[in-house]
C-alpha cells in the first residue's frame, strides 16, 4: 500500500487545516504526528468501513478524521495550537471491517509525512 500525505503548512493559532492521505488501497487508516524532539504519537484512527473512529484525548473535539467512499482519508484540524506543530503521518493497516487501530506497531504501511507549523 502506498500512502501520500498532503495539506500541511504554516498557520496561525486558531486556524484550521485539512490534511489528506491518498492511498493506493482502502485499508484501516491512522494519523500520527511527531513534534520536534519528541516521539511519534497517535492522533486519530478510522476503520476500513469508515463508521468507527477514535481520536486522541489531546485533539478530541478539535480534530476530525474521516474518509471518502474510495481510498482517501482526511484529518480536519480546527483551533490549531502551537503544540500541534509536528510532522503528520498517515498509516495503513491491512484490515477489513470495523476495527480502529491506535498503536503505531499495528500499522503496516506509512506515508512520508507533511509538516504542520502553528505559529504567530
Amino acid at each position: 500500500v502506498q500512502l501520500q500525505a498532503s495539506g500541511g503548512g504554516l498557520v496561525q493559532p486558531g486556524d484550521s487545516l485539512r490534511l489528506s492521505c491518498a492511498a493506493s488501497e482502502r485499508e484501516a487508516t491512522g494519523w500520527f504526528r511527531q513534534p520536534p524532539g519528541k516521539e511519534r504519537e497517535f492522533v486519530a484512527g478510522i476503520s476500513y468501513r469508515g463508521g468507527e473512529k477514535f481520536h486522541a484525548r489531546s485533539v478530541k473535539d478539535r480534530f476530525i478524521i474521516s474518509r471518502d467512499s474510495g481510498k482517501n482519508t482526511y484529518l480536519r484540524m480546527n483551533s490549531l495550537k502551537p503544540e500541534d506543530t509536528a510532522v503528520y503521518y498517515c498509516a495503513a493497516k491491512i484490515s477489513g471491517g470495523s476495527r480502529v487501530y491506535t498503536v503505531e506497531s499495528d500499522y503496516d504501511f506509512w506515508g512520508q509525512g507533511t509538516q504542520v507549523t502553528v505559529s504567530s
